[in-house]
């Protein structure tokens, strides 16, 4: 059985610490199910169960490009789909069995169970996956789902309304998308269950229905021409048009952590950060990333959140609004995880034409930067931490604390940390940041160099 975690959402719902680079599944503030003291995310809580569930060998990530150095960061060398570009649920799974296909070698008859990224769950969830497996291979099932037993009525999930039952699941009768608390009240009587957006299939299921758009199950030509497949989530496209859907009931701790108010439910401390709170505070977080205070007094039932990206205070009951009142927020984000370090932007300033950005840059110990080069920019760094080896142009230079360089627009350039290095870095030019890079290698030992 193929696992596919699905990574590629937007990073509005919890925001300002989440952005389109650092979504909420790669926010670290949960507890690791086997490890209370140690605090990780979301991605990293459900690899590390997977790999208990010895499941994680045959597991891939599917996440637009712009996440891929946040998962190496978090999780090392992992299998990424990459998806050119957001177009929902449907492509990124048609993508992904592709990937499945073309890269591992999967056949058409290999079960593959589709599921998000950041479920807050147990052990017991995924012997359920491996549940749904059975169901496939072993019945006359199209695709089979998970179902969550509620817990009591709730307005923020999908429920799966169950119809015949058999041995281990139940044929699926319909689904009700997030209704008010009247009628869910009325599902649960009827011993409907929640969708855990879990959906289990044979790869061959999906590959099938490419010749509709033109394609074949090839990975590389379907990223070429992403744009061919329709922009729609998966339950549209497939799961309401299925006929022969099963449902398997999973009656342990599930739950969807994509708002405030219900990360901070299973938030490993009630404060992070630089943060002072009074005794008159009740049931109140506070997660704080800059380097300067932030005091909270006499708040009950509230969330604050200082973070490089922007500052929120809310009451927990408005919290699953901010992806609403954010949506027109169109910043650069201004921290940013990479597989070899940190990003944080200091200042952004414009100028006419002219862009003026102020990073702190740490590459951690024995990592290195891609070898690039930037058109329209040029960059000055100036060393605060640590020793490191820079090349520009074949030419290696050592960079110590203390130490700053130039370097012009269109020089070809890399560098490796000896140590923790970490260095300030401005650009000036017509463009900033990422609108003007051109990566050549990530390899540092294809860098070309000559020692000085």
């Amino acid at each position: 059985m193929y696992i596919v975690l699905l990574s590629g959402g937007s990073g509005k719902r919890l925001w300002p610490l989440s952005n389109d680079l650092r979504s909420k599944q790669y926010i670290k503030f949960l507890s690791r199910e086997n490890d209370s003291s140690s605090v990780c995310s979301m991605v990293q809580r459900v690899m590390d169960q997977l790999q208990t569930a010895q499941l994680s060998q045959t597991t891939i990530i599917c996440a637009s490009a712009g996440q891929v150095e946040m998962l190496r960061s978090q999780l090392g060398n992992v299998n990424i789909a990459i998806e050119p570009d957001r177009r929902d649920t449907f492509p990124a799974v048609m993508l992904s069995c592709a990937y499945l296909a073309s890269k591992l070698g999967a056949s058409p008859e290999d079960v593959v169970c589709i599921l998000p990224v950041d479920p807050y769950t147990e052990g017991s969830y995924f012997t359920t996956l491996k549940q749904l497996a059975h169901v496939v291979e072993h019945t006359e099932t199209e695709i089979a789902l998970m179902g969550a037993v509620p817990t009591c009525p709730s307005t923020k999930y999908g429920y799966i309304v169950p119809g015949a039952g058999h041995k281990g699941y139940r044929k699926v009768n319909c689904f009700k998308e997030k209704p008010d608390m009247r009628y869910a009240q009325a599902l649960i009587k009827q011993n409907a269950l929640w969708n855990c957006g879990v959906s289990c299939f044979k790869i061959g299921n999906i590959l099938n229905r490419l010749s509709a758009y033109g394609l074949t199950p090839d990975y590389d030509l379907i990223y070429q021409h992403y744009d061919m497949l329709p922009k729609i989530s998966f339950d549209y496209e497939v799961l309401e048009k299925a006929d022969n859907l099963s449902v398997v009931p999973f009656n342990g701790l599930w739950k969807d952590l994509g708002s405030w108010s219900a990360l901070c439910e299973e938030m490993h401390d009630i404060a992070s950060g630089y943060v002072l709170m009074d005794k008159g505070c009740r049931d109140t977080h506070v997660i704080n990333e800059l380097n300067i205070p932030v005091v909270s007094m006499g708040l009950k039932d509230a969330v604050i959140v200082a973070s490089f990206d922007g500052i929120l205070v809310a009451d927990k009951d408005a919290c699953d609004n901010v992806k609403n009142i954010v949506q027109d927020i169109h910043l650069q984000p201004m921290y940013e995880e990479r597989r070899w370090g940190t990003i944080k932007t200091i200042d952004v300033s414009q100028s006419g034409e002219k862009q003026t950005v102020i990073r702190k840059i740490t590459i951690f110990q024995g990592m290195n930067s891609s070898y690039h080069y930037h058109n329209n920019r040029d960059e000055i760094w100036t060393v605060t931490q640590g020793r490191a080896e820079l090349i520009i142009e074949g030419s290696s230079l050592l960079l110590e604390m203390g130490g700053a360089v130039s370097i012009k627009r269109g020089q070809k350039h890399a560098v490796k940390a000896l140590e923790e290095f970490e260095y300030v870095e401005i650009h000036l030019g017509e463009t900033a940041g990422d609108q003007d890079i051109n990566r050549l290698t990530f390899d540092w030992d294809a860098v070309p160099k000559t020692m000085l």
